[in-house]
């Protein structure tokens, strides 16, 4: 029997210091009736002491447990549940003061079984946090495949920020074991179960991501090899906006390899004739460069971020793209399943 209106589940891996970050704005929320769960997920810098620190300011429950991955981890929580509402949150994120009030409304406003809302990035982020937060939410990039006002394909939570009715997450068994793209593949369940599923534009949070490119490109390269995945258990999910970040990998790489063969020609026969052919390639690269730099240059107000930001958006569609293919590949050509492709990625 529930006896709250949202209870917020938050897997935690080896961060008490977001934990921290986390609950202290919870603290200011202006909607009062929520629990929040902090599942522990076999961490070995745990947040036990950090839940207890705020016991006395928010209805917290700590429960800790073997290593099993965010997406048992969630389940692990909804199943010790009270709220009608059950929140998932990764711990990585900051909330508003006015993120319950903004479900609150929505709610009040129409029905929904289940729904996400979108991130953004705080103006305590580092530089390189903006340029990534900017890669991963501009049209130009892929904001619009992700979900928002502007989107390209139909909106599927994500578990940085995802809500759903607890009845709802129970029936369908929540999160699978997937270690990448388990968050789609609840999405997908619950659409395909005919459930009213709803983007909450002002249900917000601050979204840290990643800290360093290289974790950034490991994080969107196991997201291309989950999309493959995803069609995998939901024949019919892949769309063509899902093949732009692969689309612009294979069309950035003919372009080097074109102005490479310019160059090769310049060496071996008259320059003048084969310079268009090595400088050429380069025009679509840098206009796309240009237009990355200067719109998140005026959004951020920082010519360093937009910068940054170039440099951000071919990791995320580069590395998402190359992931993609590998994933093509093994699953699609050498029909290899889940766990024989991706053991190292997936399961260790």
């Amino acid at each position: 029997m529930t006896n709250c209106e949202y209870s917020i589940i938050v897997p935690v891996y080896n961060r008490p210091d977001e934990v921290a970050e986390l609950l202290e704005s919870l603290t200011a929320q202006t909607v009062k009736d929520f629990e929040v769960i902090i599942v522990e997920d076999g961490s070995e810098r745990d947040c036990r002491a950090v839940a207890e620190q705020y016991a006395g300011k928010l209805d917290v429950r700590y429960f800790a447990k073997k290593n099993s991955g965010p997406g048992p981890s969630r389940n692990y929580g909804a199943e010790r549940a009270k709220g009608e509402w059950l929140i998932v949150l990764d711990s990585d994120v900051v909330v508003p003061p006015g993120y319950l009030q903004a479900i609150a409304d929505e709610l009040a406003s129409a029905p929904a079984d289940a729904f996400g809302g979108p991130d953004r990035a705080h103006p305590s982020f580092t530089d390189t946090q903006k340029a990534i937060s900017y890669s991963m939410t501009s049209f130009f990039t892929t904001g619009g495949i992700r979900g928002g006002k502007k989107k390209l394909d139909k909106f599927y939570p994500r578990s940085f920020n995802m809500g759903v009715r607890r009845d709802v997450y129970l029936r369908l068994g929540g999160f699978s074991k997937m270690r990448f793209g388990e968050d789609i593949d609840f999405s997908l369940r619950i659409v395909g179960a005919g459930c009213r599923c709803r983007l909450f534009p002002g249900a917000w949070v601050w979204h840290k991501r990643r800290t360093d490119m290289r974790k950034f490109f490991r994080q969107v390269y196991n997201s291309g090899i989950a999309r493959i995945n995803l069609q995998k258990r939901h024949p019919g999910s892949l769309k063509l906006v899902h093949l732009l970040p692969t689309v612009f990998t294979v069309g950035v790489m003919a372009l080097l390899l074109t102005s490479a063969a310019g160059r090769l020609l310049m060496h071996y026969d008259d320059p003048h004739r084969w310079y268009w052919l090595c400088a050429a390639p380069w025009l679509p690269i840098l206009a796309y460069c240009a237009i990355i730099a200067a719109d998140s240059a005026v959004r951020n107000r920082s010519l360093k971020i937009g910068l940054l930001s170039v440099g951000a958006a071919f990791v995320q569609l580069m590395g998402y793209g190359f992931g993609f293919i590998e994933a093509w590949w093994k699953r699609c050509i050498l029909g290899k399943d889940e766990f024989q492709a991706f053991e190292r990625n997936f399961y260790k």
